[in-house]
């Protein structure tokens, strides 16, 4: 049996595209190296539908962290299934925090970032525009998204209290 190692390819939740490619690329006989088990997949149903996609093609699977677990064992895919749902739940558990920091900071005023433009700069992006120049480019020219500088023209959201 021959062993390809892709190690320089780190398949990530938040890197589909790398995960799909190495998915077309790998064949029979390949193994593939991962960290961790929540490096590969972003939830337990696919965690394990990643695995069974591997072994039908005929791919070992080694988590660097755990070498002990292997894909083509029943032992070792319990063990997976029970580390993705351990690794899930930590990371709604997470997410959960957070919006609860959030609503807090929210309520207590602290979230709300404070405007990107000043009213000089607002005052400056008009007479521009008045004279022609694109909106692109005063955004760009500014620092600030397109957006933004609407916002900003136009007096509305966070820019509703900026007098210029």
């Amino acid at each position: 049996m021959t062993e390809r190692r892709h190690e320089a390819l780190t398949v990530t939740a938040h890197d589909r595209a790398q995960l799909q490619e190495m998915l077309d690329y790998v064949r029979d006989g390949d193994k593939v190296r991962v960290k961790s088990p929540d490096r590969l997949a972003r939830s337990t149903t696919d965690l394990l539908a990643l695995v069974e996609q591997l072994k039908r093609k005929g791919v070992a699977l080694e988590f660097v962290d755990n070498p002990a677990l292997n894909s083509d064992t029943p032992q070792g895919e319990f063990v997976l299934t029970v580390l993705a749902a351990i690794a899930q739940l930590e990371r709604k558990t997470i997410r959960e925090r957070q919006a609860e920091g959030i609503a807090i900071a929210k309520r207590d005023g602290r979230y709300e970032k404070a405007p990107k433009l000043v009213p000089e700069q607002i005052a400056e992006a008009r007479e521009r525009v008045g004279a022609g120049v694109p909106k692109a480019l005063v955004a760009r020219d500014l620092g600030v998204s397109r957006q933004t500088l609407y916002a900003a023209l136009s007096g509305s959201g966070k820019y509703s209290e900026v007098t210029t």
